[in-house]
């Protein structure tokens, strides 16, 4: 019998995999493409099914929910403003996964995790504008 066998542990506490999920759903609603483990790609795509779906209500309640599963504010902010909008006429499967071949030191199995319809300039924007921003101040 498979009793309590719902998700995979990938061999971390409760609390850890709470907080990857969060940072990694935070990645991937910042550069809408992020690169993983196949294991956690999968486990990460119904955790921002939900959070779309939510983001899809739009409603304060909505809001607050994805807030405390989101740590940044402008990560609810793009995934309220941005992608709930987006993806307003879709009835789920916001995200794709590809497999990617295998990392070169553990041979781990890895995937690429996006957005469909996704923005391909959204990837990397926010760290070359903090970029801009530095090189602005130096000089």
């Amino acid at each position: 019998m498979r009793h309590a066998r719902g998700y995979r542990r990938l061999n971390r506490t409760h609390e850890h995999r709470k907080a990857l999920f969060a940072n990694m759903s935070g990645s991937l609603i910042e550069h809408e493409q992020i690169k993983t483990t196949l294991p956690k790609a999968k486990e990460l795509r119904p955790i921002i099914e939900k959070l779309i779906t939510l983001a899809k209500r739009g409603d304060l309640h909505a809001r607050r929910q994805a807030a405390s599963q989101l740590k940044q504010d402008m990560h609810v902010a793009k995934l309220f403003e941005i992608l709930g909008p987006r993806y307003k006429d879709r009835q789920g499967g916001y995200v794709r996964i590809m497999k990617a071949g295998f990392r070169y030191g553990d041979m781990a199995p890895m995937a690429i995790i996006e957005f469909v319809e996704r923005d391909v300039s959204a990837k990397g924007a926010a760290d070359l504008a903090r970029l801009e921003a530095e090189d602005a101040t130096e000089e």
